[in-house]
């Protein structure tokens, strides 16, 4: 028995966002920050840049 990939697909953080745009990227395989402090914070903390996109849909 197959199982579809939909049910397999795990959710990332935005499957908690309101903004129709950010849930079109719920079950994408990376790990998405929405615009937050707490995004902002862990770039900080692990000298990391913030990659930003302003959308494309």
């Amino acid at each position: 028995m197959t199982i579809p990939d939909k049910e397999v697909r795990k959710a990332n953080r935005l499957i908690r966002e309101k903004s129709p745009y950010l849930l079109q990227h719920a079950y994408n395989p990376v790990d998405w920050y929405a615009w937050t402090p707490e995004a902002f914070q862990k770039a900080a903390k692990e000298d990391k840049p913030v990659f930003l996109s302003i959308g494309y849909s």
